[in-house]
């Protein structure tokens, strides 16, 4: 470590201490036994990903629940039986404090402490994907980082996974060794099964015709550690959109639209789309709070890194790479799942020092140009796709029948009912 990064762990150590006192001094408050509290992306998210599934399935189950919503806009809308509330110390101090349940898909700020008697389950952000996280990143996975993992995977009681690729994978890759629920993904329920109402309800808000047919891109978000702080970058894409909704309506008919969905911290990209001629084909969902209302609806997926590829994939959605960086993304993010390298054999399998007993092969064509990228769509064979879909899902030992959220409600209520 630089001595820079050294001062910098040495002032966030003495931080996490002074936050620490804040709830010691809220657990004079007793724990509300059906107060849920709820945070997404470190506060930056609202109403979404898949603490928005168990919330609704726990509030159907049970309106004695109550619910507070961690947030840093307070614009953003939910449910009235959830109350939003800043995400700011002494609030998080508070509530946390008080909260039978926590539920998170990120990390909890360092310096928060945990009661006895109270429940904390993990849903994280992401399953299967492409990009490496935790300790499997190496040394580009900081000592910052560590820590602040560290912090939050020993408070945990429970990380819900999809498959046993997970239960393998997370154990380094989220600095934990608790216990895992192999219940599915909450945010897939919506994309189990027949998605018709879905498509619809998206049609019609954005003013589409019922047969409009939409493919979404939805490139990775993107973070790096300089010193051992985290630093937001992206940059623009060279992709052509033009093209690419060219070849698949040449593929599989119709007029297809663009749904951009970019992380809101970098959703101010899409203005820079210059195309004059496709500004009626473009939708801007980059601030929904819930991106997998829209994937529901989509009828293919372009995406670079993202681990929403596989969410797709395993309902069977056409899903094409773009991954016009791979030597560069790799060196910022330290390493990938999958053996990238090997793409020019059209065989992509996965890193088996990270899942030894697993192996896999890329479901999904990776292109790393336009030119690439047109011969993926117009040679797409459905049955041929599907295949390798279904042996992807069979290998990582898959658990996908639209009643995660339900399996997680149990545990959720489960747990308490021990705890009392």
């Amino acid at each position: 470590m630089s001595l820079k990064e050294k001062g910098y762990i040495r002032y966030r150590k003495r931080k996490a201490n002074m936050n620490k006192l804040c709830f010691y001094v809220c657990s004079v408050f007793p724990i509300r036994k059906n107060l849920v509290s709820v945070c997404t992306f470190e506060g930056k998210g609202g109403f979404g990903c898949n603490p928005k599934y168990i919330v609704e399935e726990l509030h159907r189950r049970n309106p004695e629940y109550k619910f507070v919503w961690f947030v840093n806009d307070m614009s953003k809308q939910f449910p009235d039986y959830i109350k939003k509330v800043p995400n700011t110390l002494w609030s998080r101090a508070y509530w946390l404090s008080v909260s039978k349940v926590w539920i998170d898909n990120y990390r909890k700020p360092y310096g928060t402490r945990k009661r006895k008697g109270q429940y904390y389950i993990n849903t994280w952000h992401g399953a299967t994907g492409f990009k490496s996280i935790g300790l499997w990143r190496g040394k580009a996975f900081s000592k910052m980082a560590y820590l602040v993992s560290k912090n939050d995977s020993d408070m945990i009681d429970c990380v819900p996974v999809d498959s046993e690729w997970c239960a393998q994978y997370f154990v380094k890759g989220l600095v934990y060794e608790g216990e895992f629920l192999k219940s599915g993904t909450a945010r897939c329920d919506i994309m189990y099964g027949d998605r018709q109402e879905a498509r619809d309800k998206f049609r019609e808000k954005y003013h589409l015709n019922r047969d409009a047919k939409i493919v979404m891109f939805a490139p990775t978000f993107r973070e790096k550690s300089v010193d051992g702080k985290r630093v937001v970058f992206s940059e623009l894409w060279t992709l052509d959109f033009k093209r690419m909704l060219q070849n698949l309506e040449k593929r599989f008919g119709g007029q297809w639209i663009l749904c951009m969905r970019l992380h809101p911290q970098i959703a101010e990209y899409v203005s820079q789309i210059q195309e004059i001629d496709l500004k009626d084909k473009i939708i801007d969902a980059s601030r929904e709070d819930d991106m997998y209302e829209a994937l529901a609806a989509m009828d293919a997926l372009v995406t670079d890194y993202s681990s929403v590829a596989m969410d797709a994939g395993i309902a069977k959605m056409p899903v094409f790479v773009y991954a016009d960086d791979i030597e560069k993304y790799v060196k910022d993010r330290g390493s990938l799942i999958w053996e990238m390298s090997t793409r020019e054999t059209g065989v992509i399998k996965n890193n088996v020092e990270k899942t030894p007993d697993i192996s896999l092969v890329l479901p999904f064509s990776v292109a790393e140009n336009n030119e690439k990228l047109e011969q993926d769509i117009l040679t797409f064979d459905e049955k041929c796709y599907e295949a390798k879909i279904q042996v992807y899902n069979e290998d990582i030992g898959l658990v996908f029948d639209g009643k995660a959220s339900k399996r997680i409600v149990d545990k959720i209520e489960e747990m308490c009912n021990a705890l009392r």
